[in-house]
């Protein structure tokens, strides 16, 4: 039987003030923060089959805006959509429409060009309400106001489980859930801050304790609880909640705690239980700054692209002349490269690649070559940031956040300024993409700590001089020097094959000379290519009778000695010393007894030393277990460029001198 005119006209939401549009909102109530639901008159209407429960969840994520047909066949079908996907899409919004039918509420889902748009008031929407009553307690704790607190509770009291639980999310549905989750534990962390400045530390504990056994490396958390239990008269606990903490992340992890972390222990360590609840970590001056928000009405809805944030594309210029290192590239592209299909639905975590090796002997030039040759599976943009580990002033992991949440189209007003809540940004912004992040130059494993995506779609290729044990989960590529064959073609490369090819013998010896050693290979390639139909006889004879060979080792801004210089600076006192002594073995592999006895120490004490200085590459392991110097610029041995040092600090051997008599006792 056909409905009255009048009536479909009521339920028009457009209509501003009218009382069945008000009855309308009191009937209606979709909730996505648990199982999904819609909910009329108090009645789920919901259908339960899969695709159309994530065609509506959709829908109703971005109630009020149009969603396009391709947005939503990406969402039901992310790796291949059949034949009849269009079809198909149609016959589940003809079904959602007959639902709402039912209710007299078809007008609420239209059609539109390309897509539909689900019009329904944004105060019926449960994620709408929670961030509204988000919004309004961080205003009031803003406001120095206690209610705040009671305000966030009343938030959080909306989810019924985690986002979306009973929906297959994939694609942007995966991004919101993760995005909404998100929201989630720093309000919850914001309520139970405002719940310690309060005076509620005793009732917190319990609450705490459970939180942090559902998350057992969460520092911030942890901090809490310390702080709980040490203003409730239980300082032992809190400071055991430390100790138990740090050695979970060593052992798992291999990194120590985060600076705040530290700094509140030593705090309680200190200090006996405060009276009033003053702020004893930064981390409980959240409240002065609201946390980065998810706002559904704010998410645009691209006509094209799937996703709602830029793509950048911030790889450096691949190298015209790249040349061998065939197995180490396949190696980090398979390691990186997105399989697909069923053999990646079950990973969980973020492919990471780092390569490290000697001062140039090419991880960048590898690295970024590798990362162009994956950017067809990284669609959704690749980050790039040159950490400056060798130098002096390493770029700080903060700095480098900002750079990439402003790459991703987060407004800076919106980038929060803390280094933890800047790495939650950058998750949330990376959950649901598939996005290459590229560090070159790392100093060491917590350099990278807050840099990793979010999402285990994406990957994380890192260079540096040094080892990094603390990136348990990586594929790591000790990059050597290349053979002979490689050496003459990076020189074919830069001169020109005919010119390399007339007198191979001279090349070759080239090459040996100057130890394989790709950056010096191409400084003197350059230079020669300077002058063009020179011959190449006389290269090698004054490369052999040259008094330092790093003088030639140098075009423009590359200096192959510079690069050296910095990883020696790196090195402690007793390194630098130890590394210099060394310098006058011949290049042939010695032990570590024979170091020892080189140096007048126990082998015991030199063990670490020598483990040091391979860490950072200014050592290789030889033949049989030994150690040998790394094959560098040469002239004669392998070892010049420490012995052209020598020269200049024989002065000042005391270092290893007092270190070694220290050991000898």
């Amino acid at each position: 039987m056909c409905r009255p005119r009048d009536h479909r006209a009521s339920v028009q939401v457009v209509t501003p003030g009218a009382s069945s549009k008000e009855k309308r909102e009191e009937d209606l109530e979709f909730r996505l923060l648990g199982p999904v639901e819609i909910l009329w008159q108090g009645r789920n209407i919901m259908p339960t089959a899969p695709k159309p429960r994530q065609v509506i969840s959709l829908l109703m994520l971005r109630h009020n805006t149009v969603v396009q047909a391709a947005e939503l066949i990406d969402e039901l079908w992310p790796e291949l959509p059949p034949p009849s996907a269009i079809t198909t899409l149609q016959t589940y919004i003809y079904k959602f429409r007959k639902i709402l039918m039912k209710q007299g509420a078809d007008d609420l889902l239209r059609t539109q060009p390309g897509g539909y748009i689900l019009t329904i008031p944004p105060s019926t929407v449960d994620v709408n309400r929670f961030e509204r009553d988000a919004d309004d307690g961080q205003e009031l704790l803003q406001r120095g106001d206690a209610a705040g607190g009671t305000k966030l509770g009343h938030a959080l009291a909306l989810w019924r489980g985690p986002a979306l639980a009973d929906v297959v999310a994939s694609g942007r549905l995966f991004s919101y859930v993760t995005r909404l989750e998100e929201l989630r534990f720093r309000i919850l962390e914001l309520r139970i801050e405002a719940d310690l400045a309060t005076g509620r530390h005793r009732e917190l504990v319990s609450e705490l304790k459970s939180l942090v056994l559902a998350h057992p490396l969460h520092e911030h958390l942890h901090g809490l609880l310390m702080l709980a239990l040490h203003r409730s008269g239980r300082p032992h606990e809190a400071l055991e909640v430390y100790r138990s903490v740090r050695h979970k992340m060593i052992e798992d992890l291999a990194l120590e705690p985060a600076q705040d972390f530290a700094t509140l222990h030593h705090t309680l360590l200190s200090d006996s239980p405060p009276e009033a609840p003053e702020p004893l970590w930064p981390a409980q001056h959240l409240t002065t700054k609201q946390p980065e928000r998810v706002t559904i009405a704010r998410e645009p809805a691209p006509d094209t692209a799937p996703s709602p944030l830029a793509r950048p594309a911030q790889l450096p210029a691949d190298i015209v002349d790249f040349v061998g290192r065939r197995a180490v590239l396949d190696r980090l592209v398979g390691v990186l490269a997105q399989p697909g299909g069923s053999r990646d639905a079950g990973r969980t975590a973020v492919r990471v690649g780092v390569v490290t090796g000697a001062p140039g002997v090419g991880k960048s030039v590898l690295a970024v070559h590798a990362a162009h040759t994956l950017r067809p599976r990284y669609p959704d943009g690749q980050l790039y940031a040159d950490l400056r580990g060798s130098s002096s002033e390493p770029r700080d992991q903060s700095e480098v956040l900002a750079g990439f949440l402003r790459a991703l189209d987060i407004p800076p007003a919106r980038i929060p300024d803390r280094l933890e809540e800047r790495g939650a940004l950058f998750r949330s912004c990376t959950a649901g993409r598939r996005v290459l992040v590229l560090l070159d130059d790392v100093a060491c494993s917590p350099q990278v700590r807050h840099l990793l995506p979010g999402d285990p779609h994406c990957a994380l290729l890192a260079t540096g001089r040094r080892r990094m044990p603390g990136l348990v989960e990586a594929s790591h590529v000790e990059l050597g020097l290349p053979g002979r064959t490689e050496g003459r073609e990076m020189l074919a490369r830069v001169l020109g094959r005919q010119r390399v090819e007339r007198e191979p013998a001279a090349a070759d010896t080239i090459v040996t000379l100057l130890g394989h050693h790709p950056l010096a290979l191409r400084c003197v390639a350059g230079r020669s290519r300077r002058c063009r139909g020179c011959p190449w006889r006389p290269w090698p004879r004054q490369l052999d009778t040259a008094p330092r060979i790093l003088d030639a080792a140098r075009l423009g801004e590359l200096d192959v000695r510079s690069r050296f210089d910095l990883s020696y600076e790196g090195l402690s006192p007793v390194e630098q010393g130890v590394f210099r002594l060394l310098s006058m073995l011949e290049s042939s592999p010695f032990t570590v007894a024979q170091a020892a006895g080189l140096l007048g120490w126990r082998s015991a004490d030199i063990q670490p030393v020598l483990e040091a200085l391979a860490d950072n590459h200014l050592l290789s392991a030889g033949p049989g277990g030994g150690t040998a110097p790394p094959a560098t610029p040469t002239h004669g041995s392998p070892w010049r460029t420490p012995g052209e040092r020598l020269e200049a600090t024989l002065s000042q051997p005391r270092a290893v001198e007092g270190a070694g008599a220290a050991s000898a006792v």
